[in-house]
């Protein structure tokens, strides 16, 4: 197999690297593929998660200061696949390829109310109405994630993209988004960047997406490490 750089995966938000990505199988998969790879946990995520006091809130550049090789494939789901791409933008050439799932449009115009409310149920001060909510709240009671560090976070995290500065990404990115992912369409997206592509989900929302077959298979196909089913 020709020497192909590690695989970076990045989680998404109130979970950790193990229950996205090693929980189903990417992990065991990589490893069949003979591919070196890393995870991350994100600040407040993961049995040894950083403490505020030694985090300045740049998610960014603390995902950069975590990885020990000069350039990597990187596959990130919900907001993982926003700092990559944030990443991507700060230092071109860091990436080989990029495969960013559960994000689309949403970047470029972040939902302020849907923000408050999943920062909230996060950390316990909302209602749980609605499967969202439900969701992210039963997620902050693991002991491995910090609610109130992660809802803070929220708070005052600008997490909007302006679509002109990824006009001169050359990182090939492959965007995955399930057909009732609440973060689609991927139309501006897609459009945005000079060489991506979309795979759709049929059927899957933004929740399932990281066990998808399919998501498996086109992710690790486009990074040049499908195994041999």
């Amino acid at each position: 197999m020709p020497n192909f750089p590690p695989i970076l995966f990045l989680h998404g938000l109130a979970t950790t690297s193990k229950r996205t990505w090693g929980d189903n199988g990417w992990f065991d998969l990589v490893r069949d593929a003979e591919r070196e790879f890393l995870s991350v946990d994100l600040p407040g995520h993961g049995k040894e998660y950083v403490p505020s006091s030694e985090f300045n809130g740049n998610l960014v550049d603390y995902i950069n200061d975590q990885i020990p090789f000069p350039i990597v494939d990187g596959i990130g789901f919900s907001l993982g696949a926003r700092v990559l791409l944030e990443l991507a933008l700060k230092r071109p050439g860091k990436f080989r390829k990029l495969v960013l799932a559960g994000v689309g449009d949403s970047l470029f115009e972040p939902d302020q109310i849907r923000g408050k409310k999943i920062s909230d149920a996060i950390s316990g001060d909302g209602g749980l109405e609605d499967p969202e909510s439900r969701y992210f709240s039963q997620l902050a009671d693991y002991p491995d994630i910090d609610g109130n560090y992660i809802a803070k976070y929220l708070q005052v995290k600008n997490l909007s993209i302006d679509p002109s500065d990824l006009s001169g990404l050359k990182t090939p990115i492959l965007v995955v988004l399930g057909e009732k992912d609440f973060a689609g369409p991927a139309t501006r997206l897609i459009d945005s960047l000079p060489d991506a592509k979309l795979v759709t989900l049929k059927g899957v929302d933004h929740f399932a997406t990281p066990k998808d077959f399919y998501f498996l298979e086109s992710a690790l196909d486009f990074l040049d490490s499908a195994p041999n089913w």
